[in-house]
């Protein structure tokens, strides 16, 4: 079996979860390739990317192990996030050249820039055990918490008959169910508002939706980042 430094082990899936290593760049670039196959190849990270974040950010990306085979991440930055102006698209925080991973060290909140599972191993509580190592990095390092744009697959069978918004708040209320939304909100994300033109997908006209998930253990998050 390959040897990893695992970090923690998952209570429902089994998977051995390590933060990610240089080494596993051309393996990461493979799995978030399957895992979003319809996604504009500029909106994902490369094996430079992977291993540019490796160096960069280690403690808040993780790869999750079956046996010797990778078959899940969850990686992000460390960003200064405006709650005040929360518009933006993947390309405001990671550039599309790929020249840097887009990490503010001194970030104050965490950007969650990927997740992907292998088809296999879907519905085995995956994601769920990603977002609790990342809620545990932003507790350690003091962050205000976990922010990013969240894919809205639903959305494609109801964009003729509402908006973006609307369609958000109504997966919020409870009153429609969306496979990717309605699960991060079952893990304590704020579905905030819609975002334009967030990564390339027709079948959703680019939108996407901003997840909030903010740390419990800090008495007042800025709402600025600062």
């Amino acid at each position: 079996m390959r040897e990893i430094d695992a970090v923690s082990v998952g209570e429902r899936s089994g998977l051995r979860y390590a933060r990610i290593l240089p080494e596993w760049a051309a393996e990461l670039e493979a799995l978030e390739l399957a895992s979003h196959p319809t996604a504009d190849r500029n909106d994902l990270y490369d094996a430079q990317g992977f291993e540019q974040l490796a160096h960069d950010f280690a403690e808040g990306c993780f790869a999750g192990f079956d046996g010797d085979e990778l078959v899940a991440m969850g990686v992000g930055i460390r960003c200064d996030f405006d709650m005040a102006n929360p518009i933006h698209t993947i390309a405001d925080l990671v550039p599309e050249d790929h020249s840097s991973s887009g990490h503010v060290p001194n970030g104050r909140w965490y950007y969650g820039t990927s997740i992907a599972t292998r088809l296999s191993h879907r519905r085995r509580g995956i994601g769920a055990e990603l977002y609790v190592l990342r809620k545990q990095v932003c507790i350690d390092l003091g962050l205000d918490g976990i922010v990013a744009g969240g894919v809205i697959p639903g959305y494609a069978d109801h964009k003729a008959d509402m908006t973006a918004d609307e369609y958000i708040a109504e997966v919020r209320e409870g009153r429609l169910y969306d496979r990717t939304l309605s699960f991060q909100i079952e893990n304590g994300f704020e579905a905030v508002c819609g975002l334009p033109n967030y990564i390339a997908d027709p079948a959703t006209d680019s939108w996407a939706a901003l997840i909030v998930w903010r740390n419990p253990e800090l008495r007042g998050p800025s709402e600025d980042g600062a």
